[in-house]
Order: C-alpha cells, then sequence, then structure tokens
C-alpha cells in the first residue's frame, strides 16, 4: 500500500477530528473509574477512532457531489478522484465493524451507543444538513455520546445519571462550536444548499444573537456534575469554579462575535471551543482523582 493510499484512509477517517472524540471518551473512562486498565483503554481508544473513522466515511461518500463544489473539502479523497466510492465504502464498513467490535468486548451498551452514533451522524444528520437547520441539534446527539461512551465502558454498563450529565455538558458545547465554524464556511454552505446556522437564515445579528445565548447555557450544563440531582456530586468546588471561568471566558469571545460579527470574532470563537472543552473535562478527571 502506497503513502498516499494510507494518508488517503487517514483523511477519510479524519484522524485529527478523531483525536478529540477519543480524548473526551477517554476522560470519561476515568470519570467512571479510579484503576487505569492499559487493555480497556487501548480498546476504546481503537474503537473510538474507527467508529469515528467511519462516521466520516460514510459522511463523506454521501457528499461526494458536495464536497466537489466546496474549497475548503474539494481536495477530500473521494471529490478529488484519489479514492473510489467503493473503496471507501469498504475503509468505513472495516473501520466501523472493528470499532464496534473493540466497544463491545468492553460491554454491550458501550457498543450500542456507539452504533447509535455511528447511524445517527452519517444516517440522519448528514441528510439534514441540506434540509433544515436543525440537523444541528441532530448533529449534537453523536457528536456529545463519546465522553457517555467512556463512562458506561469504564462502569460495566452502568446507565445511570452521571453519563447523562458527561453527555449534557459535551451536547450543549456542541452548538457554539458547530455554529461558529458555520459562520465561517458561509458563503461554501449558502452555495450548495446547506443549512447549518440558527433558524437557517445565515450570518446575521440574530445567529449571533443565538449563538451567545447557547454559549452561555454551557455555563450552567458545565455545573451539572457538582450539582448531582442524586445528591452525590461527581466533582468538587474546584472543578465547578474552574468550570464556571472557562465558561465566561468562552462566553467573551461568544460576545465579541455579537459585538462585530465578523469572521475573525468567529475563527476566535471556534479556537476558544477546542479549548473550552477538553480544559474543562480534564479539570473534572483531575478534581476527581
Amino acid at each position: 500500500m502506497g503513502h498516499s493510499t494510507i494518508k488517503d484512509i487517514g483523511a477519510l477517517y479524519k484522524l485529527r477530528l478523531g483525536f478529540f472524540v477519543v480524548m473526551s471518551a477517554v476522560l470519561g473512562w476515568f470519570m467512571g473509574t479510579e484503576f487505569i486498565d492499559v487493555t480497556s483503554t487501548l480498546l476504546l481508544t481503537i474503537g473510538g477512532y474507527l467508529l469515528t473513522g467511519a462516521s466520516n466515511g460514510l459522511n463523506q461518500i454521501f457528499e461526494k457531489d458536495i464536497d466537489d463544489q466546496m474549497k475548503r473539502t474539494m481536495n477530500r479523497p473521494l471529490p478529488s478522484g484519489r479514492m473510489t466510492v467503493s473503496q471507501a465504502l469498504f475503509w468505513s464498513i472495516l473501520a466501523g465493524v472493528i470499532g464496534i467490535g473493540c466497544l463491545y468486548i468492553l460491554n454491550a451498551i458501550a457498543a450500542l451507543l456507539g452504533l447509535i452514533a455511528l447511524v445517527l451522524y452519517a444516517f440522519v444528520y448528514t441528510p439534514l444538513k441540506s434540509k433544515t437547520y436543525l440537523c444541528v441539534f441532530v448533529g449534537a446527539i453523536p457528536g456529545a455520546l463519546p465522553p457517555m461512551i467512556g463512562y458506561v465502558a469504564a462502569t460495566k454498563g452502568n446507565f445511570g445519571i452521571e453519563p447523562g450529565v458527561l453527555f449534557a455538558v459535551q451536547f450543549m458545547w456542541q452548538f457554539p462550536h458547530f455554529w461558529a465554524i458555520a459562520w465561517l464556511q458561509d458563503e461554501d454552505y449558502s452555495k450548495v444548499g446547506y443549512k447549518m446556522m440558527p433558524y437557517g437564515e445565515g450570518v446575521s445579528d440574530r445567529s449571533a444573537q443565538i449563538i451567545l445565548l447557547y454559549t452561555l447555557f454551557c455555563i450552567p450544563a458545565s455545573m451539572l456534575p457538582w450539582a448531582m440531582p442524586n445528591g452525590s456530586p461527581m466533582v468538587g468546588t474546584t472543578a465547578l469554579v474552574i468550570a464556571i471561568l472557562c465558561g465566561l471566558g468562552f462566553t467573551w469571545f461568544a460576545i465579541k462575535l455579537k459585538i462585530n460579527k465578523t469572521n475573525e470574532a468567529a475563527k476566535n470563537l471556534m479556537f476558544s471551543s477546542f479549548a473550552y472543552l477538553p480544559i474543562v473535562q480534564i479539570t473534572y478527571v483531575l478534581d476527581k482523582i
């Protein structure tokens, strides 16, 4: 197999994006247990990477013709002609089967959640992108499942309120993250008929308002592991304070977008979203330890 082929498989799987997905799953694992099990952590990491790769591969198969029309995506393996649909389908199915198998070895519920994430992302969210702005709400579900999968894998299938809380934190984060990217890609998205911005109306003052509102929602969501409804906090006061401060910093960038409504402000919000979630989740784990 040539280097270019390996590189194209990596591009099909979006391995860099997979890193963030797997990291949130592994952090979810450590929220569920204090023990370091190398074999199980490796299974979770490999399974998470492969399932993410399968989802991204199927997404690119369905969007091949659309990707060919956008500057950001026209050089992907399928629209550029470096990979055929049959090849992409083979690598996507292979990754999906092995990925679900890895999670199944950990436990059946983790594997089921992984399968749900794949189906929702590839077969529901992907076609909805050209039909309704509500696609973002659907896409946020598979995007928020990794920490839940990690927790459930660590606790041998414990599907209680704790993994639900971890899901909620990452679910709420999806919206400012998605919309900051959509703001930057609005010209390309509009050209191909994607309805990714709030209310499907593209870059506007109202869109910036909604983005700010959902960024603010991240603050109470991030407090949930401390303010557990069952009266048994997952984290202490230190994590609570750091999560709130991170949320306020995140909100500051959303305020700047609301004021300036520029691509530069959207880019700053996007980069802050990449920093916000890992910092908050790592803080949870360190505080728990």
